[in-house]
């Protein structure tokens, strides 16, 4: 990474932390790809990792677009354009209930996709312990919830 803007040649600090966002960012860009890429050979042609982003950020039981919006920080109307496309690709619908939203599940295509998606990501635990080793990996993980905690 240059330390000099190259248009007016202001100072740039070089910084770990902006290291760390740019390869926590590429890790999961490579890991969303892998799974996508994986989940397609099953099957699973809509599996993008756009589609897997969004459905991994709800939560196993009944889900609310306004929650969903807050958690992803985007538009309820951005979560419900995305939800009705998901409902035509199969993997959520939106149930009928007395309140004013609709909860918005899973459907069974959806839980296998899940499912399957928890299966490919256990598999590169393997991967990845046998490269970095069970103890390198453990300590990653536990020095990321760390920094987490930081802010």
């Amino acid at each position: 990474m240059s330390t000099v803007l190259t248009k007016k040649e202001v100072p740039m600090v070089e910084s770990h932390s902006l290291q760390l966002v740019f390869g926590v960012s590429e890790v999961q860009d490579k890991i969303s790809w892998y799974l996508a890429k994986a989940l397609k050979e099953k099957g699973y042609e809509a599996a993008t990792p756009s589609v897997l982003n969004f459905l991994g950020a709800l939560e196993c039981g009944e889900n609310y677009g306004s929650e969903i919006a807050r958690n992803l920080g985007v538009s309820r109307q951005m979560v419900a354009k995305t939800v009705k496309t998901l409902c035509q690709m199969g993997f959520l619908e939106q149930v009928s209930n007395e309140g004013k939203q609709k909860p918005i599940v899973f459907t069974e295509l959806g839980e296998r996709l899940m499912s399957d998606s928890r299966q490919l990501l256990a598999d590169l635990d393997q991967v990845l312990m046998a490269e970095l080793g069970e103890k390198t990996l453990m300590t990653l993980l536990k020095q990321l919830e760390k920094i987490k905690t930081l802010f």
